[in-house]
């Protein structure tokens, strides 16, 4: 009995298209709480944040993902 790798990532895919609003409120309040532990760092933060909302928009299909290539 073998995994369908092709059929976890259309399902993960999936699942991030339908809360993909949830999601970048929780990248959101992530960085603003680590912002107000570490603000020396909220570069950084910030950065970091800006990067996990751009993979999540290329995993839904939007520039740069492996489908627009």
């Amino acid at each position: 009995m073998g995994m369908n790798f092709d059929d976890i990532r259309k399902k993960a895919q999936d699942a991030l298209g339908q809360n993909a609003g949830k999601i970048e409120e929780g990248i959101d309040k992530a960085s603003g709480f680590a912002k107000s532990k570490l603000g020396q760092h909220a570069d950084k933060i910030d950065n970091m944040a800006g990067k996990a909302k751009d993979l999540l928009h290329r995993s839904q299909g939007g520039p740069g993902s492996p489908d627009q290539d």
